[in-house]
């Protein structure tokens, strides 16, 4: 049986965090799918459609080792429980940084449990040079003028400078 996993975020933007996440989480499935979430009423600095295009770029840029999974990255704006099963999904992969984001993650997971409990959650820590990312952060450096390229991509942070109309 073909083994499909689902990594869900805003991903506003992408970071070299999530791209960590989604290198070790290609390993474990056969199929993982990016679900970038609309979320609006998060008032994300880029739109859906650009997320999405973001994402595609930086997964395309990632090196392909034999085994790892396909991926392909698309928008959702449904319950993640209802995603998930639409794509098929037996896995959720998730994203940890520190202690705090556990105490979210473990109500989300009792919820998604109480939902469906046919679909696993899996915790992938952030490598310890990522751990301190947070989208919101880089944005906000970014914002006032901080250098975010220890963060993200060099593309990332084109876009980034491009938004907040920062001429290096």
């Amino acid at each position: 049986m073909k083994r499909t996993g689902l990594y869900p975020g805003t991903f506003d933007p992408v970071t070299l965090g999530h791209l960590d996440v989604i290198w070790r989480a290609r390993r474990l499935v056969d199929d993982l799918v990016i679900g970038v979430a609309a979320n609006e009423g998060k008032g994300p600095l880029f739109t859906t459609e650009e997320r999405v295009e973001m994402m595609r770029q930086e997964v395309a840029a990632l090196p392909n080792r034999p085994g790892d999974a396909t991926v392909r990255v698309e928008p959702f704006s449904e319950l993640l429980m209802f995603y998930a099963r639409k794509i098929e999904a037996q896995v959720i992969f998730r994203g940890l940084r520190a202690v705090s984001d556990f105490e979210y993650e473990f109500q989300m997971v009792c919820m998604n449990r109480a939902l469906d409990n046919e679909i696993e959650t899996v915790f992938l820590m952030a490598d310890a040079e990522h751990q301190a990312i947070a989208s919101r952060l880089v944005k906000e450096i970014a914002r006032l003028g901080g250098d975010v390229s220890t963060f993200v991509t060099p593309s990332i942070n084109k876009l980034l400078k491009q938004r907040y109309g920062i001429t290096e």
